[in-house]
């Protein structure tokens, strides 16, 4: 028999600690008490359901790997674990794309600086794994004559193509996101003002945002054609309950099928790119951007307006090195 190595090993170092110190014994019970402090957090449903899937999925990926996750407490889970039965295992046994993994990982980040700083394990597995380096792709928008087609697919002639028509021109109009805009009730119009009261904020933090008139001539159609009902939201089914994320998302999809969209995927968050990108072409700046956007930080409007921005194009027809040779043709 080989000789055994007398340091103990992390999981080991557990065991004895286990002795003075309780840590949690179940990942259910660890689950429970993260989502617990998520909630007395105040965080979005939405955020806490990414954090619930994602940390299944990762728990599932465990299982497919043999690992028998009784026995495998949430205090012997270790940095090996994630770097080879997560990182490694999405990438070359499933073939997950980086994005994926980073997702996973911001989740599995949170799950376990919670329980390392609330002392339910003694060791922080996600301590030193950074995320998986990427590249940056070009950002997805629409073209007009993608637009167009799709502004022609919903039947103005039913409640619920006249209801659809008006969202999709309202993202084009604000580059809301898709949570902000189903979370918009009638009071959250300021007519006079020609703004709208952004309140469901990825941020917490509420904004306003301003619309044109033909964008408010267009909502005060919508509404008089949806009438009165019990729901104070702003966007309703034909049963007059309040129109859900998914509700709207499956509609843009089934729109940008109806339209033949190729080469972009069609998504509300697409129209939130194309904002951004008609924006900074007709001449918004940085911080105008941020401001309607809803950005805390700086880093993504930056990216709209170097990538959208006419400066430089418009100087390279006065730099360009081309300019210095001479024509042949």
């Amino acid at each position: 028999m080989a000789r055994r190595k007398n340091v103990l090993s992390d999981a080991e170092l557990s065991i004895v600690k286990k002795s003075t110190q309780s840590y949690v014994e179940t990942f259910k019970d660890a689950i429970e008490l993260f989502e617990k402090d998520c909630d007395l957090r105040n965080l979005r449903p939405y955020t806490i359901k990414y954090y619930r899937n994602e940390i299944s999925a990762f728990l599932k990926h465990l299982s497919e790997q043999g690992i028998d996750l009784v026995l495998l407490k949430p205090y012997c889970l270790t940095e090996e674990h994630i770097k080879e039965n997560v990182i490694l295992y999405m990438r070359n046994y499933k073939g997950i794309k980086i994005v994926s993994i980073n997702t996973r990982l911001r989740a599995l980040r949170a799950f376990f600086n919670f329980l390392y700083n609330a002392k339910q394990i003694p060791k922080n597995p996600m301590a030193n794994i950074k995320l998986l380096k990427d590249r940056k792709r070009v950002i997805p928008t629409f073209t007009k004559e993608q637009l167009n087609k799709l502004f022609r697919q919903p039947d103005l002639k039913t409640f619920t193509g006249v209801r659809d028509y008006t969202i999709m021109l309202l993202f084009l109009e604000t580059g809301m996101r898709v949570n902000e805009l189903a979370g918009l009730s009638l009071a959250d119009i300021r007519w006079e003002d020609n703004l709208l009261c952004i309140r469901n904020a990825k941020s917490y933090r509420e904004r306003l945002v301003p619309i044109q008139n033909e964008m408010k001539n267009q909502l005060k159609k919508y509404i008089a054609i949806r009438g009165s009902v019990e729901s104070t939201a702003l966007f309703i089914t034909i049963d007059g309950t309040q129109l859900t994320r998914r509700g709207i998302q499956n509609r843009i999809e089934k729109y940008g099928v109806l339209a033949g969209i190729k080469g972009v995927r069609c998504s509300c968050h697409t129209f939130r790119h194309t904002f951004a990108k008609l924006s900074v072409q007709q001449g918004a700046n940085i911080f105008e951007l941020q401001a309607i956007l809803g950005h805390t930080s700086m880093e993504i409007v930056k990216t709209y307006v170097n990538l959208f921005g006419t400066d430089i194009r418009d100087s390279h027809k006065k730099f360009s090195p081309l300019r210095v040779l001479d024509k042949r043709l």
